[in-house]
């Protein structure tokens, strides 16, 4: 006996409207899968484009930057061989050496350009018990406390000192092999003034200071052309002048107003009392610290660049630190 099928058309109809929904959703699927690679595309797209400007930009401001050191140094030959000229032409005047900013624009960007004389600080090196109250006198113009001031000085003195006994608020050996990362005093002179972050009771706080006050690494020098403490009264910032036995606000105001104008050559031009200069010196050193900011466009951050460079004879010059970023 044969059977015979015959199809149900309302079967039929729902089989294809079934069919037709698993089409819609795939079609759905694609379209959502498609959306997220376009959208992923185009996120990775924008932030590579954000990345590479941001580079380029970066890189503008540090070429800006170095730009600027060149001119620094370009400026001190320039000051070597002009600065005792008796008539200065307007626009060719002498940069100063005492850290005050000097800008320059090119293209779309600027750099700013300071430089200190050395000679302005006081030599880390050239600290001794004898004349150790002038970093004193300094950190506690900045803000440090008593106790945390001679802490530093005293650890400071023992750092360089060649002996195992250590000062009052001191520290040797003993002290820094107990750290959690062990190390042994050096023993010598500091070669870098970052150096200072190994001292006892030094912070970063206090070496490179915040936005409320500055810090000490501006105020010293690794490099000190003497083994005693002569701080050039024509470069030194206020702080400076301040740490100096003698010195008071009133008479650091009166060196500055004066060096405006005029270069001062003897304890007389000022009234710079005794007891001051054992440790003052009027000339300028060779050696020199630049610092420069690359600024592109309208942004409120720089690239900083931070030299010291020593000034050689025959138009010749050479680096004793260089920082980038600094």
């Amino acid at each position: 006996m044969i059977k015979q099928t015959v199809d149900n058309p309302r079967r039929n109809k729902k089989a294809a409207t079934a069919e037709k929904g698993i089409a819609l959703l795939m079609v759905l699927w694609v379209l959502t899968i498609l959306m997220v690679l376009v959208l992923s595309f185009s996120f990775m797209t924008r932030t590579d484009t954000y990345a590479t400007l941001s580079f380029m930009e970066g890189t503008e401001r540090k070429l800006l930057a170095e730009a600027g050191i060149e001119r620094g140094i370009l400026e001190l030959f320039y000051r070597s061989a002009n600065k005792n000229q008796a008539i200065t032409l307007e626009g060719r005047e002498v940069w100063r050496i005492d850290g005050r900013s000097y800008k320059d624009q090119m293209g779309e960007g600027e750099y700013s350009v300071r430089i200190t004389d050395d000679s302005g600080k006081i030599g880390v090196n050239a600290i001794t018990d004898g004349n150790s109250d002038i970093l004193r006198n300094l950190l506690k113009n900045l803000g440090v406390q008593e106790e945390e001031a001679n802490t530093i000085v005293d650890s400071i003195l023992d750092w360089k000192d060649a002996d195992d006994l250590h000062h009052l608020n001191g520290a040797e050996d003993e002290y820094y092999m107990s750290l959690p990362t062990p190390y042994k005093a050096k023993n010598a002179n500091f070669d870098t003034l970052e150096e200072l972050l190994l001292i006892k009771g030094m912070t970063s706080e206090i070496l490179y200071g915040n936005n409320e006050k500055k810090g000490i690494i501006d105020l010293l020098t690794v490099y000190s052309r003497t083994s005693k403490i002569n701080i050039n009264v024509n470069a030194a910032p206020k702080e400076v002048l301040m740490a100096i036995p003698g010195i008071t606000p009133e008479i650091a105001d009166s060196i500055i107003s004066f060096r405006e104008h005029d270069e001062i050559k003897n304890v007389g031009d000022v009234g710079i009392p005794p007891e001051s200069v054992p440790f003052i010196t009027f000339g300028d050193s060779n050696t020199y610290t630049i610092d420069s900011a690359g600024i592109k466009g309208n942004s409120k951050t720089g690239f900083g660049v931070r030299a010291t460079v020593m000034i050689e004879g025959n138009n010749n010059y050479k680096y004793l630190y260089y920082k980038s970023p600094a």
